[in-house]
Formats: C-alpha cells, sequence, structure tokens
C-alpha cells in the first residue's frame, strides 16, 4: 500500500531543500519493511488535483443513456443486464488506466528517488576529486596498475554529474593548476594527464586542500571523492576535523606485493679522510612479512661499481651493514648504494654525497711561544696543517676555516676573544681548552658560561691519575684494538677542579678515579667545547707524553662534530638544507642544477634562500625534483656543494587498508564506495547523488496505461 504522508522536510545540508517522503510498506516474512521514498520537486505534486479529469469525464460521459435497437421484448431483460454489467467494467478500468496515467505523469514531473546512504541535494555540484598517483599506485591490480585504475574511476565519477556542475582535480604534487575548479570536459583533460609522482601527502592535508578549492566556488552542493589504494602510514584521518563536507572514499586493492628497501646510510665518521677506509653504515629494510633472502648489494663511487654482498633479512625488519669507502682525491663526490628487489623499485637506490677536505685545518693560540708539544703531536698527521697564533694577534676573521682550534695556556680570555670563539663553536666548530695554571678565573668562566659549559674553581697541586677511559664517546670509540688492556693514562701534578653542574651537559672523556673530570666535552650549537682540568705543560700534566691518547685524541676532535651534515636529503620533507655563505658583500643569487635522468638535459632553478652570517639555508618545499645529485653554485663553473636526494621512505610500506579499515577509521562525514573491479562507477556514483531514481519508470507506466485504455476502448465492445 502507498501512504502519501502531508508532513514536509528539511534536507540535511546548508540550503534546507525541501523534499517529500512517502512510505511504501512491503510485507516481508510476517513483518514490514519501510522505504523511504522522496521526491526532488515536490511542487508537482499538486498536479495530482488533474485526478478529477477521468473522474468527471466517467461520471457525464459513460452515464449517458444510449439507444439500444432489438426486434423480440422478449430478450429485452437479459440483453440490458448483461450490456450493463460489461459496460460497468469496461468503463471502470478505462477509468483506472486513465487515473494511473494521469498520476504516473505527476510523479514524473516530481521527479522521485529512493535515496541511499547519502543525502541527496537539489542545485549545482562542486566535486572535488584526489587522484593518488604516488609510488605505491604503480603496483598492479588484477588487470591494470593501480594509477591506470583510478583515472578510469576518477572519469566515470566525473560523467556521473552535471555538465553545468563544477570539478577540481587534486593529486599528490599540489600543482597550482589543480587548486581551482574547472568544467567537466576540462577536469576529463587533467585527469588523462596525471603519471606517477614521488611526492606523498597525509589524508589529512589532501581532505583540507580539498575543502579550500570546494569553497572557493558559488556551487551549493560540495563532495569530495579520494582515490588511492590508502596505505596504512598515510590515512590520518583523525587530524581532518570538518564534518561539513561530504567525503567519498573509492579504495582500489593491489596485488599483494613484498619490497625491500635501502632506508637510510650515514657514515660512522663525521668527516671523511683521504686514504683511509671510511666506514658507511646502511640499513636495509623488509617491508613484508616473508623473510628476504639473496638480497645483492653493491656501491657505486668514483666512477667504480663495487659488489658489497649479500644478505637476508626477516619478514618486518631491517639490518645494518658495513660499507667501506676509500677515498683518493678530495673535494666533493657522488655515490650510489644499489640493491636488487622486483617489482617495487623507486626505493632500491640511495644517493648520497659527501665532502673530503684535503687537508684538516688546526688553528693553536698560545699565550706567547708555541707549544713544541702539540706541533710534535700535528707533525705525525701528514693530514693535519697547523697554524700558530699569538693570543694578541688573532685574526678572527679567519676562524671559519678551521676545524679545530686549540686555546693553549692563555693567562685571560678577552671579552673579544670568548665572543668569536662562541660563535666559531656555535657554527660548528670544535675548540680545545689548556687553561694555564695561572690562568684568570674569572675571565675564563665568563667564556664557559657563555658556551655553556662547566667552570674552573681553585686549581690543587697534587698529584693525581686518570683511571677511565670513555670508549663508547666518538673521540676514544674504535681506538683501542684491547679495551682492557693496561693503557698509559695522563697523571697530573696540579689541576683545576671542576663545576658540577647537570644543566651543562657534561660527557665526561677521561676521569681520575674519584670521578672528577680531567677532559670533558660540551655541545654548543652545531659545535663542540672540549675542556681539560689540566694545564698542557708537561710539568704538570704527561698528557703530550701519553702518545696512544693524546694523537688519536687530537685527530677524533678535529674531524669530531656535534652535528653531522647530512649525506642525502629527502624530496618533500619540510628539511632545512644548509651551506657555508660564500656571498662577502654586495647581491649575488644561489642556483641548483641537476637530478636529470639519463638522456635529459640538467634544469637550473633558484631555490628559496635565507643568508644568517656565514651560512645560507635554503628551501626546496615548493621545487619538483627527481632523485639524485644537485649542485649548489653561484657560478656554474665553481660547485660550492652537492646535495643529493632520494624518494620519500613512507611509500615503500605497502600496508593498506581494507574497506572494514576506513569503515571503522573514517570520520563521521565519510563513507565508502565499494564495487567490483569490473562495475562502473559512474553509475554507483550516480545511486548515491541522486539516490534511486524512478520517474523514468512513471514515465513507462504512463504510456502503458494510456496504451491500455487504447485497447479497451478499442476492442472491448459492448
Amino acid at each position: 500500500m502507498l501512504f502519501c504522508g502531508s508532513n514536509w522536510r528539511s534536507s540535511i545540508g546548508r540550503h534546507n531543500n525541501l523534499a517529500f517522503q512517502a512510505y511504501i510498506l512491503l510485507p516481508k516474512t510476517g513483518s514490514e519493511s519501510n522505504i523511504n521514498m522522496q521526491f526532488l520537486y515536490p511542487g508537482f505534486l499538486f498536479a495530482l488535483a488533474a485526478l478529477a479529469i477521468p473522474i468527471v469525464i466517467h461520471l457525464f460521459y459513460f452515464r449517458r443513456f444510449k439507444k439500444v435497437y432489438f426486434t423480440n421484448v422478449r430478450f429485452l431483460k437479459e440483453v440490458k443486464d448483461e450490456t450493463s454489467s460489461r459496460r460497468k467494467l469496461r468503463n471502470l478500468l478505462v477509468l483506472l488506466a486513465r487515473c494511473l496515467a494521469v498520476a504516473m505523469l505527476v510523479f514524473a514531473f516530481a521527479q522521485p528517488f529512493i535515496p541511499q546512504d547519502v543525502e541527496v541535494k537539489q542545485g549545482e555540484n562542486a566535486v572535488s576529486l584526489f587522484v593518488d598517483n604516488s609510488f605505491s599506485m604503480s603496483a598492479l591490480s588484477e588487470e591494470a596498475p593501480l594509477l591506470e585504475k583510478a583515472k578510469q574511476r576518477a572519469k566515470e565519477i566525473i560523467d556521473a554529474y552535471a555538465v553545468e556542475d563544477r570539478f577540481q582535480v587534486l593529486t599528490n604534487d599540489f600543482e597550482g593548476r589543480h587548486q581551482r575548479l574547472v568544467s567537466k570536459e576540462e577536469a576529463i583533460g587533467l585527469v588523462e594527464e596525471i603519471k606517477v609522482s614521488p611526492a606523498v601527502r597525509p589524508m589529512s592535508q589532501v581532505l583540507t586542500r580539498q575543502l579550500q578549492a570546494l569553497g572557493s566556488g558559488k556551487n551549493s552542493n560540495k563532495v569530495s571523492y579520494v582515490i588511492s589504494d590508502f596505505q596504512k602510514n598515510t590515512c590520518d584521518f583523525e587530524n581532518f576535523k570538518d564534518t561539513l563536507v561530504q567525503v567519498n572514499l573509492v579504495p582500489l586493492q593491489s596485488v599483494q606485493e613484498k619490497n625491500v628497501s635501502i632506508d637510510s646510510a650515514w657514515f660512522e665518521a663525521p668527516v671523511q679522510m683521504l686514504s683511509q677506509p671510511n666506514p658507511l653504515i646502511v640499513k636495509v629494510k623488509n617491508w613484508s612479512s616473508e623473510a628476504a633472502e639473496n638480497v645483492r648489494l653493491t656501491v657505486k663511487y668514483d666512477g667504480e661499481t663495487k659488489p658489497v654482498g649479500e644478505m637476508s633479512i626477516p619478514g618486518n625488519s631491517s639490518v645494518l651493514d658495513t660499507v667501506i669507502v676509500t677515498i683518493q682525491q678530495p673535494g666533493w663526490h657522488e655515490a650510489e648504494l644499489a640493491l636488487t628487489d622486483f617489482p617495487v623499485q623507486f626505493d632500491d637506490h640511495f644517493f648520497f654525497t659527501y665532502n673530503v677536505a684535503e687537508v684538516i685545518n688546526v688553528l693553536v693560540i698560545n699565550e706567547l711561544a708555541p707549544s713544541t708539544y702539540l706541533e710534535a703531536a700535528f707533525k705525525g698527521l701528514s693530514y693535519f696543517k697547523v697554524k700558530n697564533q699569538a693570543a694578541s694577534q688573532i685574526t678572527y676573521s679567519d676562524f671559519p676555516n678551521y676545524q679545530l682550534i686549540v686555546v693553549n695556556g692563555l693567562s685571560n680570555v678577552s671579552s673579544g676573544l670568548s665572543q668569536e670563539l662562541k660563535q666559531y663553536v656555535s657554527n660548528g666548530g670544535n675548540v680545545l681548552v689548556f687553561p694555564a695554571q695561572t690562568a684568570n678565573v674569572g675571565t675564563y668562566n665568563s667564556f664557559l658560561q657563555s658556551i655553556p659549559a662547566n667552570e674552573l674553581q681553585a686549581f690543587e697541586l697534587q698529584e693525581r691519575n686518570v683511571a677511565d677511559v670513555n670508549t663508547e664517546e666518538f673521540v676514544f670509540k674504535d681506538v683501542f684494538e684491547n679495551k682492557s688492556a693496561n693503557l698509559k693514562l695522563p697523571i697530573t701534578k696540579g689541576n683545576f677542579k671542576l663545576s658540577n653542574s647537570a644543566s651543562r651537559g657534561e660527557e665526561k672523556l677521561l676521569t681520575y678515579r674519584d670521578g672528577s673530570t680531567f677532559l670533558g666535552k660540551f655541545k654548543a650549537g652545531q659545535g663542540i667545547l672540549y675542556l681539560c682540568a689540566a694545564p698542557l705543560n708537561t710539568e704538570l700534566n704527561n698528557l703530550a707524553n701519553s702518545g696512544e691518547i693524546f694523537i688519536p685524541m687530537l685527530y677524533k676532535m678535529a674531524i669530531s662534530s656535534a652535528r653531522k651534515r647530512p649525506i642525502a636529503y629527502t624530496i618533500g620533507r619540510d628539511e632545512t638544507i644548509e651551506s657555508d655563505n660564500q656571498v662577502k658583500g654586495g647581491e649575488s643569487v644561489y642556483k641548483m642544477k641537476g637530478g636529470s635522468k639519463e638522456g635529459q638535459v640538467s634544469e637550473e632553478f633558484i631555490p628559496q634562500q635565507r643568508i644568517v652570517a656565514s651560512k645560507v639555508f635554503i628551501g626546496l618545499q615548493s621545487q619538483e625534483m627527481e632523485a639524485g645529485y644537485y649542485d649548489f653554485f653561484l657560478s656554474p663553473d665553481s660547485v660550492l656543494s652537492k646535495f643529493a636526494f632520494n624518494y620519500d621512505r613512507r611509500e615503500s610500506d605497502l600496508t593498506y587498508l581494507n574497506e572494514e579499515d576506513l569503515t571503522e577509521k573514517a570520520n563521521p562525514n565519510m563513507s565508502v564506495i565499494t564495487s567490483a573491479a569490473n562495475a562502473n562507477l559512474g553509475a554507483v556514483v550516480s545511486d548515491r547523488s541522486k539516490g534511486l531514481v524512478i520517474w523514468k519508470w512513471c514515465v513507462i507506466v504512463a504510456l502503458l496505461a494510456l496504451a491500455a485504455e487504447v485497447l479497451l476502448l478499442r476492442f472491448w465492445k459492448v
């Protein structure tokens, strides 16, 4: 039975579109189930008053008397009864056919529909489609790459809407041309142009960008579609708080793939040395649950590819391997790690760069004459170039040219020297301080407080033995083959006591038997301050005579750093890239060039740049980049730095959210559209956006009713 309610309701949404409700009660195994039918244009239902027309015709036309000719009065009553019954039945059927035809035509103009699981709204639509074009979308589905499947789905969604609707097509690249609403034809063209990209965005950023574009239009109805494989590590729906826009999630599923990737790599030492073995630590990760066997790793540098070996990696774990890099030439070097893996290959290569200085420059600041012990120690290190300066003849502007500054035996630390040393350490320099026995504790402590570091206290003439070496710290790490061997540790006959403030972050390198500090390390900015509690004078301290301690100590201090310069960067990450500023005056613009593929010419571009003192900070967040090497320069013939960029490894994790996971994790205004692999998504979208359209069936029923009327009047003679 059909009950047309007299109540009117407001559609959920901003525009409060009115829709008429009808409830069709259908019997179902002894119970009733409600189907909520609505009308897109309920005003046309007033035309149901036209049902009076066939009723009036019935009353005034079929009730007219007709003459009946007969020859025998005996048959009059029989003919009259039979004819009257047949005429009444035919006239009633004709009336019902006419009423049904009129009612169905009225319903057709009112456009009835049965809404699905989303609200149906009138007016023009603003539709935003996000097509995930990250590397994971290059994986295969059952019949085609996921990206091609996503493009097909996007076109089907666009086709399901009207010509007057407006569309946004968005990808992970966040291109400027994708930030506006376009016509239906232009949207299909944008979908056709989509290609795989190294960019990857969390879903909260994608939805926020869609919301911005939808808000720029004047269309009354706003709806969003997200077509993706929905990798688990990018689905941060909880960070998207807007609940006004209807969001439809269209998941695509790939054939389950295995994947092994080079996760990261770093040199063990902050500074790489010429003609020395430089250990490179490589982290290789297996992203699948099955073990990966016989994974081959190679390294390429200086034009040669060298095999590292094969490795086996358990499922869902990673292993570390050490690659020895021996460098024969100073300057900038480009290198590449590679492994064998299929079919996901974008993360099988790791590009990195490193700079090898021709010499390590060391500055020794003395009270008067140079220290013969320091000169003798550095002479044994041919890679080092030492310059001695008196405290009264220091050239502060040369400080950035040195990797290590040794402050040896100064009676006072002037305010100018204190300020310059602080700046030098903050910018990444290393300072080693040996105070004089007669040191002005006040000037020293003023400098140490600015770092900050523990301060000098009273000098004590007392013989003390160094009892412990911190072999876990970089300076003495891997220096001694046998840590338990009896080392000839320093003995002092006089030393300063150092304050012990936990807030200064002291790391003890050499300690006395009572646990107090003989040599301490303090990080400040990007550099390091090393402070010795005793003067270097051999009458008070025999450290210079302990070659197995003193020589490696100076060597490792010179190449140490509080902050390692990254050997590689990740495309798309908001990382600050910095280089030494070579602009001394005037206006100059730094440029970058590189990242080209084989057979293509590298393009030169100007990155965002900000110069602060001796550093230039580079921003590349808005730049489209390929993995590879990039030169940084003021003039193309003089490269200042080389940078290596790799693709984001977030795409390496091939763990996806299935439809059930999406439904559980999605926000209340989000719904998951599921369809068979070969089904036309446009029909699904049309049913969801327009509901189950019934007006076509109404027209068909009206035509059938009219046909039935014609047949009744033509062939049923009475």
